[in-house]
């Protein structure tokens, strides 16, 4: 059981980086998307790149740490 304890951490972080990378990537697709449009917003064309960006990652990074954390209480709670 202490092995399993020590994973846990491991498992957060992991899922917390996929989740970081997905949120860009997604991100990054909505901005091509947007931009792409025929007539692409007022909303879309002033919006900073970066900054959009830095938002999808962070959004990745909770969802991918909460999913984690989620995952491993249950493990938890049935070993």
């Amino acid at each position: 059981m202490g092995r399993k304890t020590n994973q846990l951490p491991l498992v957060i972080v992991v899922c917390s980086v996929f989740g970081l990378v997905f949120g860009a990537t997604a991100s990054q697709a909505e901005m091509n998307q947007c931009l792409a449009a025929e007539n692409p917003s007022h909303q879309c064309l002033t919006q900073n790149p970066t900054l959009k960006r830095l938002e999808g990652m962070g959004m990745g990074l909770f969802a991918g740490a909460g999913a984690a954390i989620g995952a491993t209480w249950r493990i938890k709670s049935k070993g």
